[in-house]
């Protein structure tokens, strides 16, 4: 018998981070979607979090105030969102994509195991801990 390799996770990257993020998560084997290759510069969050939660894919932000603004956080949770914040917003896009390639496969068993919609933090030692679930 004959295992075949996991699906590759999908990732939507928001404008927030854009394309500076992109490359270390597709070499590290992550399926990435840009927020500019899909929606227009300025649609409001609550747009974009509804469309992309009806895909299933990740979202990965270094909004950390995307958890406070109710019509934000009310679409992320509606749509079932998993939402991954980098937490850390003092460093470089070099060094925080570095940081984020490297918990891929964190991401990868999170989502395996938190039933969605949830948001997640990434921290710098690219660890990933549950901020928040919907009850």
């Amino acid at each position: 018998m004959k295992l075949e390799p996991p699906d590759p996770i999908e990732i939507f990257i928001d404008r927030a981070l854009g394309r500076r993020i992109a490359g270390p998560l597709v070499e590290a084997g992550a399926v990435v979607h840009l927020h500019d290759d899909h929606f227009d510069q300025g649609v409001e969050d609550h747009v974009w979090l509804k469309e992309v939660g009806k895909l299933g894919w990740i979202v990965l932000t270094k909004d950390q105030r995307i958890r406070y603004r109710a019509i934000e956080r009310e679409a992320l949770l509606n749509a079932g969102v998993k939402a991954f914040i980098f937490m850390s917003g003092s460093v470089p896009f070099s060094e925080m994509a570095k940081i984020i390639a490297k918990a891929l496969r964190a991401i990868e068993k999170f989502v395996r195991i938190h039933q969605p919609p949830f948001i997640a933090g990434i921290y710098k030692d690219a660890s990933v801990k549950l901020i928040f679930q919907q009850p």
